[in-house]
This record gives C-alpha cells, structure tokens and sequence, in this order.
C-alpha cells in the first residue's frame, strides 16, 4: 500500500487523502473495495480514470456528461435488450489492469462492456465488447485507445465499437482484429500478438432539422456485431449476429442529441 496517501481506516482504507494522481492509482489498484472516499481535494470533480499509461504515466479521464453517457449507453442497451436470454455478463466501466507482458501498473476501462459466461464471469476477466464514446475526444485519441484494448487484454477484447460526436454528425466505428496470413503458420499465443485491429464497419449518422418531425440519416446500413467474437463460440438455433437495424439508430441518434 502506498506510503503518501494516508489511511484513515486500517490496511484497506475506505477513506484515503489526496496527496498525488500516481498513488491515488495504486490504492485503486490493491483495494478490494468498489468505492473510496477522497479528502484534502480542492473541490469536487466527478470523473472517471479511464486510461492509464505507466510508461509514459499519461492519465486520460473520463467527465461522464449525458451526451457522452447515452453515446454509448444507447447502443449498449439495445446491446442488452437482444442478449438477455443468453448467458452473458454485464461489465460495465470495470476498469481492467494490462495483461502479461505489459510493463508497470497500467490500466484500462471502457465506457460499456461485456462478455459470455461462464467464459468471462471471473474476477478481472476482459470483456469481449467495448464500446468507447468520445466527445471532445479526437477520432486519433479513440483509435488509440481502441489499440490498448486490444493489446493490454492480450487480445481477450475481441470488437470494440467506438462512438464519435463532433456535434454535426455520429460516427460509429466497428473494429476487431485479424491475423496477418501466413501460408503454413499455426495459430499461437506468441503468433496472436501479431494480429492488428481492422475496421470493419464505419456507419455514420446525420440530423436533419428541416423536416418536421426532426428525422436522421443513417448511412452504411445496419450495425451488425458477430455472435462468434462475442459468444466465443458459434451460434446455436434461434441465435445469430446481433443487428442494430436503421430505424434502431435513427432512434439512438435521436436519444443523442436530446442530449446537445
């Protein structure tokens, strides 16, 4: 346990005071706890750590607005809606330190995520979907976290869709990752390292506020997440991709902006 954030109630404070970002981490790191209470702070900020980097310790925070909230809320809850009756677990915003064979402390977490059961109902263990929305985020600032998904997970994160709002537009982005092919090779743990995130799917979504009522454009057709990557297995009878249709994100879309 670090030695600058003071404890207030024994080895796993509930309460900890502020003194620095860098031993703040490590006492979320080692706690067994799902809260802490932060003193001796300046004034209340409500955010969440979404992105850590011990090698170059750049920290990117998450300010959970209710644009960026339903930007990917609205797309995982449809998510949701067509899976309940299958086995599959809800993660969240867990927040998932780096795998084998990255150096340091790092740390990772998307804004929703999930994966099968039983195969990713244990403690720690990476979902198969992340969804990442971004706001005043860059699109070169998700496409960078989209790859540490994939890397610091030991490629156990298996789509990641990211969400962009730039205030004219949605741009909805479907990456997963493919190996590189290699007449004769083997599939192995050392050769999975060599797999690179390809976009499968760029749809984007528009408003047009001259019609009444207000209606939105979707282009590139459907959303369409594969059963195989998220299930970790093919689908049985009366299972398959799970599709959001274009009257589903005409909808979401309209959710979005609600929020503007």
């Amino acid at each position: 346990m670090p030695t600058s954030v003071e404890s207030k109630q024994g080895d796993d404070p509930g309460t900890v005071r502020f003194t620095n970002v860098q031993d703040l981490l490590n006492v979320t790191d080692y706690t067994s706890r799902d809260s802490l209470t932060v003193t001796s702070t300046e004034q209340y900020r409500k955010f969440r750590i979404c992105d850590y980097d011990s090698n170059s310790r750049v920290l990117i925070i998450t300010i959970p607005t209710g644009l960026h909230e339903q930007l990917h809320k609205g797309l995982y809850n449809e998510h949701i809606r067509q899976v309940h009756k299958r086995s599959w677990r809800d993660i969240g915003s867990e927040t998932f330190l780096a795998q084998q064979g990255h150096s340091g402390r790092s740390s990772k977490e998307g804004d929703s995520t999930g994966g099968p059961k039983p195969e990713r109902a244990a403690k720690g263990a990476w979902p198969t979907l992340v969804i990442e929305a971004g706001v005043s985020q860059t699109l070169g600032q998700l496409h960078i976290s989209m790859q540490r998904l994939f890397s610091m997970s030991n490629h156990e994160v298996k789509i990641v869709v990211l969400a962009k709002f730039d205030g004219t537009k949605i741009l909805l982005e479907k990456w997963e990752e493919e190996m590189p092919v290699c007449p004769g090779a083997t599939t192995t743990r050392r050769s999975l390292q060599h797999q690179q995130p390809v976009l499968r799917q760029s749809i984007t979504i528009t408003q047009n506020a001259t019609t009444n009522p207000i209606s939105y454009n979707v282009t590139r057709s459907a959303l369409v997440l594969s059963f195989q990557l998220l299930f970790l297995r093919d689908p049985g009878p009366g299972e398959g991709d799970i599709v959001f249709s274009v009257q589903e994100l005409e909808e979401y879309a309209e959710d979005v902006w609600a929020q503007v």
